[in-house]
């Protein structure tokens, strides 16, 4: 117990520390890149993409993070799609710290050529960050004040893509901010970076797969990547799999319930030290499709991506 208590204070003293430097990793970003990339266009006007996804990390691991995300993309024409997110994210159980993101994203479209394109995105939002020493325990005389601070965030990203694949650029966070609690100054918002890619190869009529990666880059940390693989199945079943860079391999499901609707899980195992002290972590996600204007038949085959 001694020892566990002792990795508890460890991870989470660098959490804490460290929370406003790295933004939530989800295994299966790839069903809401504008998570990443405020250029990424669902490109099926018309279409209007509602999802949500909850993810629990280091399952066994008291305070471990726990992170929801709601989404919308709504095409506003052929050229321009507008992308909202909603993530809240929560780490800690004696010192509770809860961040609330919303942002909104706006893409605009440039055909290159007759089968590729090139969105252009930018990405405004308040981030708001809270830390509730309520509960904390404190060295007798100590005193200290719970904090809520909000900044702005400012993004902006390329994405390049056709029928098969795409290649984005982009960093969701260009503003710095400084998270000052009881004097202190306890961490930095630094800037992030991501490549993302994929390529769908279609193997029949009824059989496909997808490689995909994404790398990310934060100011003064070492790059991480993920590699992943996914298989589709009469375009309604999907599974796969993926690597996280000395972090985890993955497995990742997903099902078309109906055309509109479409569920899916992801079970992260851990590579780190961590694995001694911890089950894994699960991820869900769930996506709905809203034609309004009934253009579907126009899109009998969704993208892959």
């Amino acid at each position: 117990m001694k020892k566990i208590n002792f990795i508890m204070v460890l991870v989470f003293g660098l959490c804490t520390r460290l929370f406003a430097q790295q933004t939530p990793q989800y295994t299966q970003y790839m069903y809401n890149m504008s998570v990443v990339n405020p250029a990424y266009m669902i490109n099926e006007p018309g279409i209007i993409q509602l999802g949500s996804l909850y993810r629990t990390q280091w399952v066994g691991i008291e305070g471990a993070p726990k992170t929801a995300n709601v989404f919308a993309h709504i095409p506003l024409g052929e050229k321009i799609q507008l992308s909202a997110n909603y993530i809240n994210d929560r780490i800690g159980s004696k010192t509770m710290v809860n961040q609330n993101v919303f942002n909104l994203d706006f893409a605009y479209k440039i055909q290159l050529t007759e089968k590729t394109n090139l969105s252009l995105g930018l990405k405004a939002g308040v981030n708001q960050l809270g830390i509730d020493y309520s509960n904390a325990e404190l060295q007798p005389g100590q005193m200290v004040q719970n904090m809520n601070q909000s900044n702005l965030n400012i993004g902006s990203g390329l994405f390049l893509f056709g029928e098969k694949s795409y290649v984005g650029l982009s960093s969701p966070n260009l503003i710095p901010n400084k998270v000052i609690s009881n004097d202190k100054n306890l961490f930095e918002d630094k800037i992030h970076a991501y490549l993302i890619g994929g390529y769908v190869f279609n193997f029949s009529n009824s059989i496909k797969f997808k490689p995909s990666f994404v790398t990310k880059y934060v100011q003064n940390a070492p790059i991480t990547f993920d590699v992943a693989g996914n298989f589709l199945f009469f375009d309604r079943f999907e599974i796969g799999a993926s690597y996280r860079y000395q972090d985890a391999v993955n497995a990742l499901a997903g099902f078309y319930i109906s055309p509109s609707l479409r569920i899916g899980y992801a079970y992260d195992y851990t590579l780190s030290d961590l694995e001694y002290f911890t089950k894994g972590s699960h991820e869900i996600f769930l996506i709905y499709r809203l034609d309004l204007l009934k253009f579907s038949k126009n899109y009998s085959s969704p993208r892959f991506y």
